[in-house]
């Protein structure tokens, strides 16, 4: 990674008894797309906040380009927050909402005109100057936000759930509109999200949050593929995970003779659904790879792959559910069908 643009570290934040972020580290760089990815309350919005200035660390130093950031007031800072309700002026059209940072910041008429005509065509928003926010689709409203944002040309863009007010097809055209457009603009943005298809979709790496604490930063591709533990792999994607011990072929479970095939230190095995191979009774599929015996419970089709539930006799996973194996297309297989389950062990990642 080049230099960084924004540094944190050891931030923390502390309201009372509770402990909203408990010393975070991380780095984005110039024009990167970084998000912060965890379940509500996991500390990422309050870390947001304190970026932009509306929130006071406990502790800790951030770095934007060299300065000292916490050191500047909110109305100063070289970033820019779009919030997840958009917050545009209903009174206003759509120029006039994108012009007034501008407007506010000293610049002449003229350049706020040129500034705004530019991030108009930018976005996509032509001829939809004259319009009102009521007058507009809510992809249409969102780009105005954005628009509104970094129209006065940011070094870093804030993004508190930015997409969370669309609709679920809006929704996933705009999460490749948007990393588009961070293109287009050229300014980092660090988006703050509990989709985790959001941030896989838009992000170049992700930093996966929990309890205050940064659990891994990675590209979405090493996040899905080399969880450093249970947590971000129960959180990433869809994940069979048993518990045991790890040895050097595998994960030991407690009171079952076999070992299931992995590769890592630690004390859970996870497997994708994808990674796991359906076959019949007496037969192994897949050489040298152990397979266990169980009944299918119920299989789910959602267009381009089919979802199937195996109950394992005598393996529970770590969580109590059954095995979930993912097909492309449609599945032969049905209800009460006896069943084995297979996965080499290089499909196998034990972590701790």
């Amino acid at each position: 990674m080049t230099e960084a643009l924004l540094q944190v570290r050891g931030v923390r934040a502390e309201y009372g008894d509770v402990k909203a972020l408990r010393g975070v580290d991380l780095d984005v760089a110039d024009n990167e797309f970084f998000a912060l990815l965890g379940p509500s309350g996991c500390g990422k919005s309050t870390l947001l906040r304190s970026l932009a200035g509306f929130e006071d660390p406990s502790d800790g130093t951030v770095t934007l380009v060299g300065e000292d950031l916490l050191a500047q007031p909110a109305h100063r800072r070289p970033v820019n927050m779009m919030f997840q309700s958009y917050a545009l002026f209903p009174h206003l059209s759509v120029e006039k909402n994108i012009g007034y940072g501008p407007a506010r910041a000293g610049l002449s008429k003229k350049e706020t005109a040129e500034r705004v005509a530019e991030v108009i065509s930018t976005v996509g928003l032509d001829g939809l100057a004259r319009r009102r926010p009521s007058q507009l689709s809510g992809g249409q409203r969102q780009r105005v936000a954005l628009a509104r944002a970094v129209v006065n040309r940011p070094r870093l863009l804030l993004l508190d759930e930015p997409l969370s007010a669309l609709d679920r097809n809006v929704r996933a055209q705009m999460q490749l509109e948007l990393k588009r457009l961070q293109h287009e603009v050229g300014i980092a943005f660090l988006v703050v999200t509990h989709d985790q298809e959001e941030a896989l979709s838009m992000a170049d790496r992700v930093a996966v949050m929990n309890e205050g604490l940064v659990q891994q930063i990675a590209t979405p591709q090493e996040l899905y593929r080399n969880p450093v533990n249970r947590f971000v792999a129960e959180f990433i994607g869809r994940s069979n995970v048993f518990e045991g011990t790890a040895s050097p072929d595998g994960l030991v479970l407690p009171g079952h003779a076999g070992v299931l095939p992995g590769n890592g230190e630690g004390g859970y095995l996870v497997v994708r659904p994808e990674d796991v191979v359906l076959g019949e009774p007496g037969t192994d599929r897949l050489a040298k790879a152990p397979t266990l015996a169980g009944r299918v419970l119920e299989t789910q089709f959602s267009g381009g792959s089919t979802a199937i539930a195996v109950a394992i006799d005598g393996v529970p996973t770590a969580s109590g559910q059954p095995v979930l194996v993912t097909q492309q297309g449609f599945t032969t297989v049905r209800r009460g069908d006896d069943v084995t389950v297979s996965w080499t062990a290089d499909n196998g990642r034990i972590v701790a």
